[in-house]
C-alpha cells in the first residue's frame, strides 16, 4: 500500500476524476447561503441540490467535489467511537443524467486498485449491494471480477428520502484484517454489519426512480449518480491507524494538546477521549468560524459554543485548566492550508473569539463542577441514581454548563438524567420570561424559622468585596443547625456581608465563604423577611459551624461587570428621557454582568435615529470620565432634589442617593462605578414592546459590547469577501448588484414575453373547430400566471375570434387562464364559466370576467380532462 498524506489523497481523488471528464467544484461554506432546510452543509451533495432537482443546469454534467461538512446529531458519540466526527470531508462525485452504474462502479474500484492511485489489495475489498439491484451484482461479479462471496445483498442499501430520487445503493468494504475481528460465531462479522473489521470507504447511489406521492416507484427520465468517500476513513486505511485520529488530519492537533496537557495520549482510554473530543471540535469551530458563523445562544452559534464547552470538560481531564483551545487553531489551519486556505489565513481572529468563549466558560466552569461533583455525591448517599432535573436547570442557568454537557458528564458516573424535572423548571422559566414585569419576591422564605431570626446581618459589600466575618446562623432542609458538611445545601447568615442580595434588578453576588475547615460556594443571595442576606450556599468541602470565624469573599469580575452594566442603566434611563420626553420612566429592569435590560413607559416604537441618538448620549458621558456621588439623604431631601426612583426598590426614611455629575440623580441601593469611564463602552442590542405602552431595550457594556461589535464586523468582512470588495464599499457594491439585478429582471422579462410569442405562434396550428367556432386548448410551459394571460391575450389578437383555454404545470400547482373573443361573448360565452368549471376539474377553482379568467388547481394529471371539457362547454353553450 502506498504511503500517502491526506492532502495527498484528497487531490488524487480530484485529479483522478478530472482526469475522466469531471469539473471541480469547489468546497461550498458551511454555512447555507440558499438552503434554509440545512443548518449546517452536511454532505457533499448538500451543495448540489440545484443540479439534482433541475433548478440549475451544470456546465458539465460530471461533477467532482472535496465538501467540507459538519453533522451534529450525535454529537455525544464524539471522542468515544473510532470514526464519529462533527466535521468531516466527503469525496464525491456525481452524475448529472450522464454517466450511471457502469462507469461509477468501474471508476470507483479503479481509484481503490490502481497502482497509480491508492492501490489497495483487490482481495480486501468487499461489496454490498440491493437484493432486487442484479445489474450492479452482475457488474461487480463479471466486469470487476468479485467472488460470490464478497457480493452481499442487502435490504439496506437503497437511498430513499421520501418523495423525490431514490435508488438502490453499493457500498465497498475495505478488510482490515483478522486483528479487527476473528470470531466465525459472530453473527455480524461481514462486510455490512456491525463490526470493526470491515470498514465501508464508499457509497455509490444510482438515483433512477422516482419516490411518488402514493408510494409507488417511477423511473426517472435522467438517472443520477451521487458517490461520496469519507476523507478520513480512506486516510486511516491508507496510513493504516487503528482509528481516524491517528490519521495525519488529527494526530498533529493532539501532540499540540499534548504539550499542554499533563497526559499522554495513547495511555488509557478515558485520557484518549479527552484528546479525540478535542482534536474534532477545535476542526468543526475554526472552519465553521471561518466561513461567518459565531457562538451564540441559538441555531449554529448555540453548536459552536457547545462544541467549545464540551471540549474544554473534557480538557480537564487530562489537566488542562485554562483557556487552550484557541491555540490549536493555527495547527488544524496548516493541516488543512493545501486545500483549504481560509483557516489559517483567519486564525489570528478565529483564536480571539474561541479565547473569549472559553475564558467566558472558565470563570463558572470549576465552580459549576464542583457543584455538580456534590450533587452526585449527595444522591449516592440517598441511594439515587437519578440527577435532579432541578439541578441540571441551575447548571444551565447559573453555571451556563448546556444539559447535553451536564447529561454526559453524569452518564460517565452511572446517573441519569430527571427529564421531565429538567423540563418543568424550563417551562417556568418561559413563564418568567413571558412576563413583562420582572418579579422580586421573597423566594418563599416567609417561614417560622427566618422569621424568628434577629440576628444582625450588615452589607458592607459597595466599598469592599472581602472581608473577615462571622456565621451568624445556617438553615439547612429548614432547620437551623451548627454545622454542615460536604455536598450540604444550606442558607448562611453572616454579621457581616460583602455578597449583595438581589435587589431593583441587580442580580445577586456569586463567591465563597471559607475557614480553616471547609468552604462554601454562595450561589444565590436573598433579603430575608428581616432583611438580612441569605447566602445559598453549597458545602464544597470540609464543615462549616455556626461562630467560625470566615473569609467571605465575592467573585470580583462577575460584580465588575455588573455594576458597569447597573450605572449604565442610570445613564440610559436619563438618555430615554432627553430623547423621548420626561414621560418616559422605568417599568422594571434587569442587571447582569453579561447583559442588562431596561423596560420602560412609551407608547410608539422608538426610530432607528432616535436609538442612535440615545446610544451616542450613554456613550458621551462614559468618554467624559464623570464620577459617581453617592450620598445618604432624608427621603423627602432626596425627592425634593429632584432623584429619581428605580423600579421595585423599597425606600426607608434615610435614602442611598445616586449622583452621576450633573447629569443623572437616582434614588438607588445598587453596586456602582466610581467613573463612568469604566463602564468602557454601551452598545444597544435590541428594542421592540413587551405590552401596551411598555417598550424593552436590551444592551452591553465593556468587554460584552466588544463582542457583539466583533461579532457585527466578522459579518461585515464575511459579507465584503462574498461580494469581492473592502468593508468600506459593501453598501456601493450592493447598491451596484441592485441596479445589476434590476436590469437583469427586465431583459428576463423581455426574453419571457418573446418566448410567450414564440410559444403562442408555435401553437397556433393546434387550433380546431367546434360548432363553427374556432377552439384553442393546450398545455403550454410559462414561468407564472402572467406570462399565461399574456399568452391568451396575444392568441385572441392572432385568432381574432376564439375561445381559448391555457394550462401550466408549475411545482405540481395547476394554473388555468381562459380568454373569450368579444363576438363570441355575444353569444354566450363566458370566460369565467369556463374556467371555473375547468378548475374543478383539477382540484381548484377561480373566476373572472367574460373576456379573462383565471384559475388554480391542485391536481395536475386532470389537466387533459381539464382542457377537453372546452368542447364540451362551447357545444353546449351554443345552440
Amino acid at each position: 500500500m502506498k504511503q500517502l498524506t491526506s492532502a495527498q489523497i484528497r487531490q488524487m481523488y480530484l485529479d483522478f476524476f478530472q482526469e475522466k471528464g469531471h469539473k471541480v467544484e469547489p468546497s461550498a461554506s458551511l454555512v447555507p447561503q440558499d438552503d434554509p432546510t440545512l443548518l449546517w452543509i452536511n454532505s457533499g451533495v448538500a451543495t448540489l441540490k440545484k443540479y439534482f432537482d433541475g433548478r440549475v443546469i451544470p456546465e458539465n454534467p460530471r461533477i467532482v467535489n472535496a465538501q467540507k461538512s459538519i453533522r451534529t446529531n450525535d454529537i455525544e458519540n464524539v471522542g468515544y467511537t473510532a470514526r464519529h466526527h462533527t466535521f468531516f470531508e466527503m469525496l464525491g462525485n456525481f452524475s448529472i443524467g450522464d454517466y450511471f452504474k457502469k462507469e461509477a462502479i468501474e471508476w470507483a474500484w479503479e481509484f481503490l486498485t490502481s497502482d497509480k492511485w491508492l492501490g489497495l489489495d483487490p482481495e480486501r475489498l468487499s461489496v454490498t449491494v440491493h437484493p432486487e439491484d442484479d445489474e450492479a451484482y452482475d457488474m461487480w461479479l463479471n466486469d470487476i471480477n468479485i467472488p460470490k462471496d464478497r457480493i452481499i445483498r442487502l435490504e439496506e442499501n437503497f437511498w430513499d428520502i421520501g418523495e423525490g430520487p431514490s435508488g438502490p445503493n453499493t457500498e465497498i468494504f475495505y478488510d482490515r484484517g483478522v486483528e479487527y475481528g476473528n470470531n466465525p460465531d459472530d453473527p455480524e462479522l461481514y462486510p455490512g454489519g456491525e463490526n470493526d473489521r470491515y470498514l465501508e470507504v464508499w457509497n455509490l447511489v444510482f438515483s433512477q426512480f422516482n419516490h411518488n406521492p402514493d408510494d409507488t416507484y417511477t423511473p426517472l427520465p435522467k438517472k443520477n449518480i451521487d458517490t461520496g468517500m469519507g476523507l478520513e476513513r480512506i486516510v486511516s486505511v491508507i496510513q493504516d491507524v487503528p482509528t481516524n485520529f491517528e490519521t495525519d488530519l488529527f494526530m498533529p492537533i493532539i501532540q499540540k494538546t499534548e504539550e499542554l496537557a499533563n497526559v499522554k495520549y495513547g495511555v488509557d482510554k478515558a485520557s484518549d477521549t479527552a484528546y479525540k473530543v478535542i482534536a474534532d471540535h477545535i476542526r468543526t469551530v475554526s472552519f465553521a468560524i471561518s466561513d461567518g458563523a459565531l457562538p451564540s445562544n441559538d441555531g449554529r452559534g448555540y453548536v459552536l459554543r457547545r462544541l467549545i464547552r464540551r471540549a474544554v470538560r473534557f480538557a480537564k481531564e487530562i489537566g488542562i485548566e485554562k483557556p487552550f483551545m484557541y491555540e490549536l487553531v493555527e495547527t488544524v489551519g496548516t493541516i488543512m492550508k493545501d486545500f483549504y486556505p481560509t483557516v489559517l489565513d483567519q486564525a489570528d481572529f478565529i483564536s480571539s473569539i474561541i479565547k473569549v468563549e472559553e475564558e467566558r466558560f472558565h470563570e463558572t466552569l470549576h465552580e459549576g463542577l464542583d457543584i455538580l461533583t456534590a450533587i452526585i455525591e449527595k444522591e449516592k448517599e440517598k441511594g439515587s441514581t437519578i440527577f435532579p432535573g432541578k439541578e441540571v436547570f441551575r447548571l444551565y442557568d447559573t453555571y451556563g454548563f448546556p444539559k447535553e454537557l451536564t447529561t454526559e458528564y453524569v452518564e460517565q458516573l452511572g446517573f441519569t438524567v430527571d427529564e421531565a424535572g429538567y423540563e418543568a423548571e424550563m417551562e417556568k422559566q418561559r413563564e418568567r420570561a413571558r412576563n413583562a414585569r420582572q418579579k422580586v419576591d421573597s423566594m418563599h422564605v416567609q417561614d417560622e424559622v427566618l422569621g424568628k431570626l434577629d440576628m444582625k446581618s450588615e452589607f458592607v459589600g459597595y466599598d469592599t468585596l472581602r472581608i473577615e466575618t462571622k456565621i451568624a446562623a445556617m438553615i439547612k432542609d429548614g432547620e437551623l443547625v451548627d454545622v454542615a458538611g460536604a455536598g450540604d445545601e444550606v442558607l448562611i447568615f453572616l454579621e457581616e456581608t460583602p455578597f449583595y442580595a438581589e435587589s431593583g434588578g441587580q442580580i445577586a453576588d456569586h463567591g465563597i465563604i471559607s475557614s480553616h475547615t471547609g468552604k462554601a460556594l454562595v450561589n444565590n443571595v436573598q433579603k430575608s423577611p428581616k432583611q438580612q442576606n441569605i447566602h445559598f450556599a453549597i458545602i464544597d468541602n470540609g464543615e462549616l459551624h455556626v461562630g467560625d470565624t470566615v473569609q467571605a469573599e465575592v467573585e470580583e469580575e462577575l460584580r465588575n461587570l455588573t455594576i458597569k452594566n447597573h450605572t449604565a442603566t442610570h445613564l440610559l434611563h436619563q438618555a430615554l428621557k432627553d430623547v423621548l420626553g420626561k414621560h418616559v420612566n422605568q417599568a422594571g429592569s434587569l442587571v447582569a454582568p453579561e447583559r442588562l435590560r431596561f423596560d420602560f413607559s412609551h407608547f410608539n416604537a422608538v426610530t432607528k435615529e432616535e436609538l442612535e441618538q440615545i446610544e451616542h448620549i450613554v456613550n458621551e458621558k462614559i468618554w467624559n470620565s464623570i464620577s459617581l456621588d453617592i450620598s445618604y439623604k432624608n427621603l423627602q431631601e432626596a425627592k425634593e432634589m429632584g432623584a429619581m426612583a428605580l423600579f421595585g426598590e423599597k425606600y426607608g426614611e434615610i435614602v442611598r442617593v445616586v449622583r452621576i455629575g450633573e447629569y443623572s440623580l437616582e434614588l438607588c441601593g445598587g453596586c456602582h462605578v466610581r467613573n463612568t469611564s469604566e463602564i468602557g463602552l454601551f452598545k444597544i442590542v435590541s428594542e421592540g414592546g413587551i405590552g401596551a405602552g411598555t417598550r424593552r431595550i436590551e444592551a452591553v457594556t465593556s468587554k460584552y459590547a466588544f463582542e457583539f461589535l466583533s461579532g457585527k464586523l466578522a459579518v461585515l468582512h464575511s459579507t465584503a469577501q462574498l461580494l469581492k470588495t473592502n468593508e468600506e464599499r459593501v453598501v456601493d457594491r450592493v447598491e451596484s448588484l441592485f441596479h445589476e439585478m434590476k436590469a437583469l429582471q427586465k431583459e428576463n422579462d423581455s426574453l419571457s414575453a418573446k418566448l410567450s410569442n414564440l410559444e403562442a405562434s408555435s401553437i397556433l396550428d393546434q387550433v380546431e373547430e367546434v360548432n363553427g367556432i374556432q377552439v384553442l386548448a393546450q398545455k403550454v410551459n410559462v414561468k407564472d400566471m402572467n406570462q399565461l394571460r399574456a399568452m391568451v391575450d396575444d392568441l385572441k389578437q392572432k385568432l381574432g375570434s376564439a375561445i381559448i383555454l391555457l394550462a401550466t404545470d408549475n411545482d405540481q400547482k395547476v394554473q388555468l387562464a381562459a380568454g373569450v373573443s368579444k363576438d363570441l361573448m355575444a353569444k354566450g360565452l363566458h370566460a369565467g364559466n369556463l374556467i371555473k368549471q375547468a378548475a374543478q376539474l383539477c382540484g381548484g377553482g377561480g373566476g373572472g370576467r367574460p373576456d379573462m379568467a383565471q384559475a388554480g388547481g391542485k391536481d395536475a394529471t386532470k389537466i387533459p380532462a381539464a382542457l377537453a371539457y372546452v368542447k364540451d362547454y362551447v357545444n353546449e353553450s351554443v345552440k
